[in-house]
């Protein structure tokens, strides 16, 4: 139980935190900052989804246990919904409490503007997901906190590191299924599940966690960090990679990660339909970060190397894989800065990257003949990644690493 209104991880490293975040500050048009947000997000720090929580200790129970919850239980409950749940007479009174929830969909939710934010995240292509990975994954493990997290449930280290990085941009990259964010839908179960991954994971951790360090392991402050690093975050470095993005997709983009985030749990009041207003919430996040920590260049390192031990295809996957590790490290020094290339031990890189595919994005989205491609060549990006990652195995993003029960 923590004794403190905030944990030590806030506002640790203000001058890093106001260094790194000048262009952000200018972005967000901060003038003056927001001592009631900091507030808020220091305090957010200790909350965590409640809902999810009571789901995680029902699932955490062991099988035939009274309102316990099995991971097959969960996946059907998914499917089939409340209204099926209800003609069963052994459903823990937990579960139809979860499904209700995520059912009562808000009046706000515009399905039309989330269709069309699909299309826009589809046609964003490799972008999206080299924004995914190296701006949102990697840009995050520049503090600790979550970083620590991931290290101590071994999420994203040793022969896991491709595995998890794969499951994360397979579920961004469902969220792009037409009508899968509808009720039941196949984006909207796979929602469902990464909400309950992250309640099991909080609760595991909960008790062998330093808290009055950390805050909770999952937190209400972290959830809308990573919300941001998906929705505001990747807008920004699609535009800095030539991608043209218009007021309205911007705005339905926003619209469609709002929707995620309250399936999510994220808290209301940190959910935004505008981009300058993510980016606002993000500048002081960022500056209410830890500084670096062990965990960021563990994390980075085993995520690099793991990115050129993907399954290749073509006749010459040695070289592939070498030009792939050389792309990696030059977006990333443009991304992310020599500053943090040097704290996470990596080779800073001229922006060679950035040079042609900012030409090879002219191409896709200023020219009648690339414009009419780019729907099939995002479908055809995700099926690579999915390959390349993946192999012949499956995606099994549903079941959380801490629950072993089928």
């Amino acid at each position: 139980m923590t004794t403190t209104l905030y944990p030590g991880r806030f506002r640790a490293a203000p001058d890093r935190s106001e260094r790194m975040g000048r262009t952000l500050k200018r972005i967000a048009r901060v003038d003056e900052l927001d001592e009631q947000l900091m507030d808020r997000l220091g305090r957010g720090f200790h909350e965590k989804d409640e809902l999810g929580s009571r789901l995680a200790k029902a699932m955490r129970k062991r099988k035939g246990e009274p309102g316990a919850v099995t991971h097959r239980q969960l996946s059907e409950a998914l499917e089939i919904g409340s209204a099926g749940l209800r003609e069963r007479d052994d459903v823990a009174p937990v579960l139809l409490e979860y499904l209700e929830a995520l059912e009562a969909t808000p009046d706000w939710v515009d399905w039309d503007r989330i269709a069309n934010a699909q299309k826009v995240y589809l046609k964003f292509g490799q972008n999206a997901a080299d924004v995914l990975l190296q701006l949102s994954l990697i840009g995050g493990y520049r503090f600790g906190g979550p970083s620590d997290l991931l290290v101590a449930t071994g999420g994203l280290t040793g022969g896991t590191t491709l595995r998890r990085l794969a499951e994360t941009q397979h579920w961004a990259m469902k969220l792009s299924t037409p009508d899968g964010l509808l009720p039941h839908g196949e984006s909207w179960r796979l929602t469902g599940h990464v909400r309950a991954m992250h309640a099991v994971v909080n609760d595991s951790m909960e008790p062998r966690w330093d808290i009055d360090q950390w805050g909770l392991p999952i937190n209400q402050t972290d959830l809308a960090s990573t919300l941001g690093l998906f929705d505001a975050v990747v807008l920004l470095g699609v535009r800095v990679l030539g991608v043209p993005v218009s007021k309205q997709d911007s705005a339905d983009v926003m619209h469609l990660w709002r929707y995620v985030g309250w399936l999510l749990g994220v808290d209301d009041d940190l959910l935004v339909d505008r981009e300058r207003e993510r980016h606002r919430i993000n500048y002081h996040i960022l500056l209410a970060q830890a500084d670096l920590s062990e965990a960021g260049p563990q994390l980075t390192q085993a995520l690099v190397k793991a990115h050129s031990e993907r399954h290749r295809s073509g006749p010459f996957p040695a070289l592939q894989a070498r030009l792939a590790y050389e792309r990696l490290l030059s977006m990333l020094t443009v991304f992310l800065g020599r500053e943090s290339m040097r704290e996470f031990g990596l080779p800073a890189r001229p922006p060679w990257a950035h040079f042609y595919i900012a030409g090879l994005n002219t191409l896709r989205y200023r020219t009648p003949f690339g414009r009419a491609r780019l729907e099939a060549w995002g479908r055809k990006v995700y099926a690579r990644q999915e390959r390349e990652t993946f192999g012949t195995a499956k995606a099994d993003i549903g079941r959380p690493a801490t629950n072993t029960r089928s």
